[in-house]
């Protein structure tokens, strides 16, 4: 019989909430198999078909645990069905961020792609904007909502932002835990505060228009520190659009119940998020 290579779990999102650094973790693990690039079976390519995604664990040695990580499952609305119906006992890794900063930090992203705009309230404002995808993306409570229907609440893992750069031991571990693999160091060279989205540099257009093939080489190359540092070499120093306090109110607001549901959602305490809005 045909032994079926699948994830055992996966690591859902949030996008900008340096869901890198624990894939980054446990790929460096020997027991351990995670691929990258991201494969967005389950939100973009689900009609590349199962065949597809399952080659795509091929490599994996004997004993390994597999898993895979897709930023945007968090937020899509088909992923939870589709994951549950494909991988019913997979263990769930969703890593969060302030949503006020989850919001801005993609927002620089696509500035420094080229795909937006300097008039960040036309894509930041709930009144103006036209890419749902800044503030809907943020929305943690309702996006949890629907994976809590597919998964029981002990499969997932919820970790903060916040939680990595103050407690990295900690958290490492406890996703050890939750995956049934025993806790290892953590890999020092990681555990630095990363670039803003609002102070990289701004690569040419031209090497933001590479062709698709050429992309999809340089595509498993991201992450390596010599092709960073290669990056930001050619790179120009730009100055991205700020998030003024008029806005950065707006945000506040607009997320407010949101985070309020997520607090007990979750059982943690999201005070810091929302100061001087939540109830302590």
């Amino acid at each position: 019989m045909h032994h079926r290579l699948l994830p055992s779990f996966i690591i859902i999102g949030a996008a900008k909430a340096a869901t890198t650094w624990i894939a980054h973790q446990l790929r460096s693990r020997d027991d351990v198999f995670l691929p990258g690039p991201e494969p967005h079976y389950f939100s973009r390519a689900y009609d590349r078909g199962t065949a597809w995604y399952e080659s795509l664990f091929a490599a994996a040695r004997p004993g390994q645990l597999i898993g895979e990580k897709s930023a945007d499952y968090l937020a899509s609305p088909e992923a939870p069905a589709r994951a549950a119906a494909l991988l019913p006992r997979a263990k769930l890794v969703a890593q969060l961020r302030n949503p006020v900063e989850r919001a801005y930090s993609d927002y620089c992203m696509l500035y420094r792609r080229g795909q937006v705009g300097p008039d960040i309230d036309r894509y930041l404002d709930r009144h103006l904007t036209r890419t749902p995808r800044f503030l809907d993306d943020g929305l943690y409570a309702r996006h949890f909502a629907r994976w809590l229907d597919r998964y029981p609440a002990e499969a997932l893992k919820v970790i903060l932002y916040d939680d990595i750069r103050g407690a990295p031991e900690q958290v490492l571990g406890e996703v050890c835990t939750l995956l049934s693999i025993p806790s290892v160091p953590v890999d020092r060279a990681q555990v630095r505060e990363r670039k803003n989205d609002s102070e990289a540099p701004l690569v040419p257009m031209a090497l933001r228009r590479l062709p698709s093939p050429v992309k999809a080489l340089v595509a498993p190359l991201r992450g390596n520190r010599l092709f960073e540092n290669l990056r930001n070499t050619i790179a120009r120093p730009v100055r991205y659009p700020p998030l003024s306090d008029a806005l950065r109110e707006k945000l506040t607001d607009f997320y407010l119940d949101d985070v309020e549901v997520l607090s007990h959602l979750v059982g943690r305490d999201l005070t810091a998020w929302m100061p001087a809005r939540l109830p302590v």
